[in-house]
């Protein structure tokens, strides 16, 4: 049975696949940064999801592909070197066609993380909550973006998730399924099955059907009330909260300043954050004041 998370980098990926091989639900937090990612590892998650989403809302920007492989890459290696426990990329459409999935692969795997995930919208994509514009890449074109992104890595244990939006875009589970085959054939080491309906019966006919082929990854945004366990009982793989440290932010922060406003200064609102030893703590401020010596 698999233990804790390694803190060997090479070690990382390898983890994830036992934990699939175990059948042992991995279970993992949505992060934009190295602060938010070692929340989550302090918190007890498996592993970490660098999500575009987040990383461009940090940015004060929307989830349009306005970012690039670069600003990418360098939040999601920050959020690599913040954590011992494993980091798997968001990388939206892979920054470009078959080429440039492959120097994604490249890139990202060279700076540590377990692994990626490209999905099969085209590109420019939007994200899969924006309620109009949703466009899928042939499944044919898309399963070659993978073979390329496969064929790139350097190490045999870094995964490749290959993201089907099939069920965002409006197409059936039978859609969904035709695409997670061929992208298991192009070399897709999981599959990510999103939907954006508000319970999991989609997901769960997809998994009744898939029979466990490959690792299903799921992102419950907006079927929250599924319990883990009922996933996992069902097929499901890997969880992913993808946004929800995001959003904890966005409340508490707005809240904060609000308070702070109305009250003419910060006292009313000291018991409730945390404290700045808890930050020099989280930064791993004593390690580093010891380095120096």
């Amino acid at each position: 049975m698999t233990t804790s998370p390694p803190r060997v980098d090479a070690d990382r990926a390898s983890w994830i696949r036992q934990c699939f091989l175990d059948r042992r639900l991995v279970r993992v937090a949505g992060a934009h940064d190295g602060l938010t990612a070692r929340i989550a590892e302090e918190s007890g998650f498996d592993a970490v999801w660098a999500s575009s989403f987040g990383i461009s809302a940090a940015a004060g920007l929307p989830d349009l592909s306005l970012l690039g492989l670069a600003e990418y890459l360098a939040a999601s290696t920050a959020m690599h070197r913040a954590v011992d426990i494993p980091v798997l990329a968001d990388c939206d459409t892979g920054f470009g066609g078959s080429i440039n999935a492959a120097y994604t692969m490249t890139q990202f795997e060279a700076s540590g993380v377990a692994g990626i995930c490209i999905e099969d919208k085209l590109f420019p994509k939007r994200n899969s909550f924006v309620a109009a514009g949703q466009q899928l890449l042939s499944a044919e074109e898309f399963a070659g973006k993978l073979q390329a992104a496969s064929e790139a890595r350097a190490r045999p244990e870094t995964l490749l998730i290959g993201r089907t939006e099939a069920l965002i875009c409006g197409e059936g589970v039978e859609e969904a399924l035709r695409r997670c085959h061929l992208y298991v054939d192009a070399g897709a080491d999981a599959v990510l099955i999103h939907s954006k309906a508000p319970g999991p019966e989609q997901v769960v006919e997809f998994l009744r059907h898939w029979q466990r082929r490959a690792p299903v990854v799921i992102v419950p945004t907006t079927y929250a009330d599924w319990d883990s366990e009922e996933a996992a009982e069902a097929g499901v793989d890997m969880v992913i909260y993808a946004n929800h440290a995001l959003r904890a932010m966005v409340t508490a922060v707005r809240e904060t300043w609000s308070t702070v406003l109305e009250h003419g200064s910060s006292a009313t609102v000291e018991e409730n954050i945390a404290s700045v030893k808890e930050i020099f703590a989280i930064s791993q401020l004593d390690a580093w004041l010891g380095k120096s010596r």
